[in-house]
């Protein structure tokens, strides 16, 4: 049985996982961009998941490592697939037909609050502090500095298409809180991974044949497919990896964390690799950001208010 221990502030090479973390899925943009010039969004996603799929469980089977044979951990699989990868995705990727990206990164960035709330109520070592109040809520006006003013025109049109995104919201932050049963349940991060993987694509590649035209993948262009390669190997197999052991040794809050780095990583992104600008609100809004990180890992708190 593999022993959790959940502290209270992450040390240097936890962050340093949270950073790569938001590297591998702020990059993400970018891959679904140049992959939807070829692929329909259900398609994508189901045929990102099977490879990485494919992919991590050849790892798990080459590793030896020891498989769940009890119901209660697939049906586990089943609610961490469907709380982290299936109703999320799909909330997203149908109110991104109707709102900018700028608002959905907005909304998003409320998953740290709620998780906060969640984890408090739903887990003993992971009370709702002042520090983690402060933080979350910094960190959300933080992001909506760094999207810039013309982002928050669209609030409160298209209500429908913003309430997905804050459903998808809460549906990220009970999947941080739910998928701390796996340590509890001695299951390593790299079978939870697989677990939830497998039980992803199991539904989303149906849901590809029902709704999407699979035709188009003869004629699909070889940058697409790179671009979904990417996506499997690096921002879902090796993303969720990271993502398993971080929620095992740091917690649901901690990991949650995430949510406020990636509009982050993927402006800073888009600056070294597309030759991007970078606005005066992007300076201001990440400053604010690294701010309610730096509170919210509880040492800067302390210096503050406790001496």
């Amino acid at each position: 049985m593999r022993k959790t221990v959940i502290k209270t502030n992450m040390c240097g090479a936890e962050w340093s996982r949270l950073v790569l973390l938001s590297m591998l899925w702020g990059s993400a943009f970018f891959l679904v961009e140049i992959a939807l010039l070829s692929f329909s969004p259900l398609l994508l996603i189901a045929v990102r998941f099977s490879m990485a799929t494919l992919l991590v469980w050849l790892i798990v089977f080459a590793k030896g490592y020891a498989l769940p044979r009890n119901a209660a951990a697939w049906l586990a699989f089943l609610g961490s697939g469907l709380l982290n990868n299936v109703i999320p995705l799909i909330l997203i990727v149908w109110s991104q037909t109707v709102i900018t990206a700028g608002l959905a990164a907005i909304l998003t960035a409320a998953t740290p609050i709620i998780g906060v709330a969640l984890a408090g109520l739903g887990l003993r070592d992971e009370p709702i502090t002042r520090p983690k109040i402060a933080g979350t809520t910094l960190g959300l006006i933080g992001v909506g500095i760094l999207v810039g003013p013309a982002a928050w025109a669209g609030l409160g049109i298209n209500l429908l298409a913003q309430l997905a995104v804050l459903g998808a919201a809460v549906s990220f932050a009970f999947a941080g809180v739910y998928g701390r049963r796996f340590g509890t349940m001695g299951i390593h991060p790299m079978v939870a991974a697989a677990g939830q993987l497998l039980v992803s694509s199991t539904i989303m590649i149906p849901l590809a044949l029902c709704f999407e035209d699979i035709a188009v993948l003869h004629s699909t262009r070889a940058s697409a497919w790179a671009a979904v390669a990417a996506l499997a190997i690096f921002s879902t197999a090796l993303a969720y990896v990271i993502y398993f052991d971080l929620l095992e040794r740091a917690g649901a809050v901690n990991l949650l964390l995430v949510n406020l780095l990636l509009p982050v990583t993927a402006i800073l992104l888009g600056f070294i690799f597309l030759d991007e600008k970078l606005s005066t609100w992007q300076f201001a809004g990440m400053a604010v950001i690294w701010l309610s990180l730096a509170i919210l890992d509880g040492r800067l708190w302390r210096r503050l208010f406790l001496h």
